[in-house]
């Protein structure tokens, strides 16, 4: 059953339609079981239908909830496109041979990628065009857009699974792999390349690339950072990369970094800082061009603007002080540097660096005088976001937060400088009252492993400061407000390597400062009392340890201990910086005013120029409306 979701845009008589998808069995009750006493048997295709579309992303830890992700996967990508191909099929005397250039389907990450198959199969089976019709028409419509590295993203189904569940998908993806493997034996024979590029996956259990079927099946395919398209062409896909330039077509691989919404990030959540653009601006079409607030920049060292602009921050702050203890009953001090990292918990975002780093700064404390601690940078550091739920590890690292923060926040000593806290249940409107608060954000991520990220310009675009890697959009955000807006640490994407060749002879040593912190967390200064939270702590720790193993899994996979030094560096050049006062609004004016590129208007008009091939369509306007809104 769809459900329709208009999406009205903003200051414009323009609606889009958001259909969503709900599964109901063919038949709801069963009468002739219940009147045998099978009660369960009568409502079981109801439970069946209803398990599809109950949790988006099942666990997929075991066997069950892989095949009842892949029923989901399959159950949404097929009634979106046979719902795609009715509406085309109703216009009249439509021809195939037009479909390009009114269909044009985004395919985010491998979740949805049997997309492929299943237009194929639409295609010759349903509607009978010959096959390769159909496949032209199917590779002209889909592109693909890689959103992460990892490999989690990159789905592999086993063909026992595909072929009890979709046969007749499994026999169409066959055929796309022989013609694609003979086009391939044409132009380099048989060798590497051809293993690369297969959809099938040889082993002990025969896979399905689904990676490599969306590449295959795409007009384009796109990353969503510089960084992240470069890592796609010569790391995630590079035999593909090196057909499409053998074959004279190197753009078939694009970038389009992302970008937000100002009209949500900055004027829903923090309409204070809204009314100073429109006031310094003289109108709101900043909202609908993001290059306008440049004209901000010539007021960027302004007393008077300083003085409103920090007024901003503290009303933020005032607002989420409030917020935080409603919610948490958690106390903060409103003149503290706050510092946040909201994002999905994932190793590779490093979420338990940022909390051993936590450690630290609260050691440090501890060993100081009164008087010492009374002239250190007070500090308030929140942390958020939510981890798959067979994500084991990422479980670990949320327990390990709330436990450290139980003992930071209640010792009378040091909690007057330092408070942190995890942020349960992380949503947009929690996102809303964290993000305008911030004076610095931790995007730290190893380098080379985050695609792009998008709360690190929810918080530039809000006057937040930048701590982070040179990963993801970061770069490009540096690149666009200027080195000084971002504290830089760590190792680069091409010293990777290097690092883990070098740890393999032997060298990975571990700073004192992070030696201390192991320490404590394993003579249970962190356990609470709890056996089993102290075996799990510790047997992070006995990982990150393995020193001649770091940037595999069997070490420091995401070289925590490699850039723990200079992240505590970084660290030090904030809170010097934050004393500045004066500077710090200066920078915090020029990296908010320079995020133009940043926005979903610049990335959504990219999409439609480089890859969908659309072009504005203003709509008629109703009779006796304002005609400025029909461009809009």
């Amino acid at each position: 059953m769809a459900y329709d979701n208009p999406i009205p845009g903003f200051d414009t008589y323009n609606t889009n339609n958001l259909r969503l998808w709900r599964a109901l069995p063919s038949k709801e009750f069963d009468l002739d079981a219940y009147s045998s006493a099978n009660f369960t048997e009568a409502v079981e295709q109801r439970r069946k239908a209803e398990d599809l579309s109950a949790v988006l992303y099942p666990n997929d830890a075991t066997y069950q909830g892989k095949e009842l992700r892949l029923r989901q996967q399959y159950f949404f990508v097929s009634a979106s496109l046979q719902d795609l191909l009715r509406e085309f099929i109703k216009r009249p005397n439509y021809k195939w041979s037009e479909m390009p250039e009114k269909v044009s389907v985004q395919m985010n990450d491998t979740h949805p990628t049997i997309t492929v198959a299943e237009m194929m199969r639409l295609l010759v089976d349903v509607q009978r065009v010959g096959w390769e019709e159909a496949w032209e028409l199917t590779k002209k419509c889909c592109n693909y857009t890689n959103h992460t590295v990892m490999p989690e993203a990159l789905e592999k189904w086993p063909v026992e699974m595909m072929e009890r569940i979709l046969p007749r998908h499994v026999q169409i993806i066959g055929e796309i792999n022989r013609r694609w493997i003979n086009e391939l034996l044409e132009m380099y024979g048989d060798g590497p390349m051809i293993e690369k590029l297969s959809i099938f996956e040889e082993g002990d259990e025969k896979k399905i690339r689904m990676g490599n079927l969306a590449i295959v099946g795409s007009n384009k395919v796109n990353g969503v950072a510089a960084l992240h398209t470069e890592i796609i062409k010569k790391e995630t896909f590079p035999e593909y990369y090196k057909w499409a330039c053998d074959k004279g077509e190197p753009d078939k691989i694009v970038n389009m970094t992302n970008g937000v919404t100002q009209r949500r990030w900055i004027h829903c959540a923090n309409p204070v800082l809204s009314a100073i653009f429109t006031k310094y601006l003289g109108s709101q079409k900043w909202l609908t061009d993001m290059t306008l607030l440049k004209g901000m920049l010539k007021h960027k060292e302004d007393p008077k603007l300083h003085a409103e602009w920090m007024e901003m921050k503290q009303g933020c702050k005032a607002r989420l002080a409030a917020w935080l203890k409603e919610v948490m009953d958690l106390d903060i001090d409103q003149d503290a540097l706050i510092d946040i990292q909201i994002k999905r918990i994932h190793e590779y975002k490093r979420q338990l660096m940022n909390c051993l780093y936590v450690i630290h700064r609260y050691q440090t404390l501890k060993r100081m005088s009164p008087a010492e601690r009374a002239k250190t940078q007070k500090r308030v550091v929140l942390i958020g976001g939510k981890a798959a739920s067979a994500y084991v590890n990422a479980k670990i690292i949320i327990k390990l937060i709330n436990n450290v923060s139980k003992v930071v926040n209640n010792d009378p000593e040091t909690s007057p400088y330092l408070k942190f806290a995890f942020v349960p249940n992380y949503r947009v409107s929690a996102a809303q009252m964290l993000i305008p608060a911030s004076d610095i954000s931790e995007h730290i991520s190893t380098a080379g492993t985050e695609a792009s990220g998008t709360s690190n310009m929810k918080f530039v675009m809000n006057g937040g400061l930048i701590i982070g890697t040179m990963d993801g959009a970061n770069i490009e955000i540096r690149e666009e407000g200027g080195e000084d807006t971002m504290f830089i640490f760590g190792c680069l994407e091409h010293e990777v390597p290097g690092i883990a060749a070098k740890s393999k002879q032997g060298h990975y040593p571990v700073d004192g400062r992070l030696q201390a912190v192991f320490q404590a967390i394993r003579n249970g200064d962190f356990s609470k009392g709890e056996p089993d939270a102290h075996q799990e702590f510790c047997s992070i720790l006995d990982r990150l340890c393995n020193t001649t193993a770091a940037g595999t899994w069997d070490g420091d996979r995401y070289l925590v201990i490699h850039d723990f030094p200079s992240f505590c560096d970084a660290q030090a050049r904030v809170d010097t910086m934050y004393n500045d006062k004066a500077t710090w609004c200066t920078l915090s004016i020029q990296a908010a005013c320079s995020m133009a590129k940043f926005s979903t208007d610049r990335t959504m008009k990219e999409y439609a120029e480089v890859i969908w091939g659309v072009k504005p369509a203003p709509r008629p306007l109703p009779s006796g409306a304002d005609k400025s809104a029909a461009s809009k």
